[in-house]
């Protein structure tokens, strides 16, 4: 929205054409970021809610986000609620030693200290992340290539410590790994590239003058 886009009516009001992805109103105008439906202003130019790229594409695209829909909304708010009401039961049971306790805490000699551990802030840890931890933190024993190996592990405390199995799950889709450049495998086209540009133009430093570069 800029100066060169207003235009003053007669009754006093400033009409502005829509850009910036504000959404204009029938006649293609917006009023002070809101929608102004009065039939002057530009009328033979209307202006949709659309994005050009830049120029970068011929044709413009309309950009839609889907609405979250109210049951999944619902089902998702009560789910976290009863989470954290079972894990307010599991922490009266542990403090009445009822569950056991496997979280760390300090000692009785560091309680003059600052805390290193804060209760409240654990309890997410505690009671919500450790129920699915399994689905995080996987040991691989392979490159992280677009595909890898992963170790089987299992648990008997609720995720708390994992064993290892021995077995081995081979080529699973490696959805969730910084190795957006491939210079993580020892094959394929960007390593090969790599490796061909070294061997003809060598290695260095990468540093300026002054740093041994």
């Amino acid at each position: 929205m800029t100066e060169s886009s207003v235009k003053k009516l007669s009754n006093g009001d400033r009409c502005y054409r829509a850009s910036n992805g504000v959404k204009p109103g029938k006649n293609g105008c917006v009023k002070n970021h809101y929608l102004y439906q009065k039939q002057h202003c530009y009328p033979e130019e209307k202006i949709y809610h659309v994005a050009h790229n830049g120029g970068l594409y011929k044709r413009p695209f309309n950009e839609v986000f889907e609405e979250t829909p109210m049951l999944v909304a619902v089902l998702t708010y009560m789910g976290y609620g009863i989470l954290t009401l079972f894990g307010y039961l599991r922490d009266f049971m542990r403090d009445w030693k009822i569950e056991k306790c496997q979280n760390a805490t300090e000692r009785e000699e560091q309680k003059d200290f600052v805390p290193l551990y804060q209760d409240f802030e654990n309890f997410y840890t505690r009671n919500l992340y450790m129920r699915i931890r399994d689905s995080w933190n996987r040991p691989i024993c392979s490159v992280p290539g677009a595909k890898f190996d992963v170790m089987d592990r299992v648990s008997y405390d609720y995720n708390w410590t994992f064993k290892y199995t021995g077995k081995v799950v081979k080529d699973v889709i490696n959805m969730g790994s910084y190795n957006y450049l491939g210079f993580a495998e020892n094959h394929g086209l960007c390593a090969d590239a790599a490796a061909d540009v070294t061997m003809k133009y060598g290695v260095g430093v990468s540093s300026t003058r002054r740093e041994m570069g």
